[in-house]
């Protein structure tokens, strides 16, 4: 079933990023951001990114490896999924920002890449149980 599928990638790539993000957020981020930062989270504009990023960790990572039948190929696909939108948003932050440190982008680039492997792994596995 796509919906458990879907569900199943969303709930692991939430809960992987608040507990990254409650972790990391105050001896981080905050402290290379400075006053760039927001003192709270906007919410339309977070949740609209973890409706829509498991989303397409579904279309580019776990529905091609369904068809293969492969779960490396999920693990591979999720990670350059997440590799390249992490790497887009943090380089350009970089580029554009003067808060933003090459350590930030490196850090947050390779959180990113395990966090959509994770996840498209996760969603795949469920997948593979119970159907596409």
């Amino acid at each position: 079933m796509y919906g458990a599928t879907y569900f199943t990638t969303l709930a692991v790539f939430l809960l992987a990023d608040m507990l990254w993000l409650g972790a990391m957020s105050g001896r981080f981020y905050r402290p290379i951001l400075g006053d760039i930062a927001l003192t709270s989270v906007s919410l339309a504009p977070a949740m609209a990114f973890y409706i829509l990023y498991p989303l397409g960790l579904v279309i580019f990572a776990i529905l091609p490896a369904l068809k293969s039948g492969n779960i490396i190929m999920t693990l591979f696909y999720g990670a350059l999924f997440g590799f390249f939108t992490y790497a887009t948003y943090d380089l350009t932050n970089q580029a554009t920002l003067r808060n933003w440190t090459l350590q930030l982008t490196l850090i947050d680039v390779a959180w990113g890449t395990v966090l959509a492997a994770a996840a498209a792994t996760a969603g795949y596995s469920i997948a593979g149980k119970f159907g596409p």
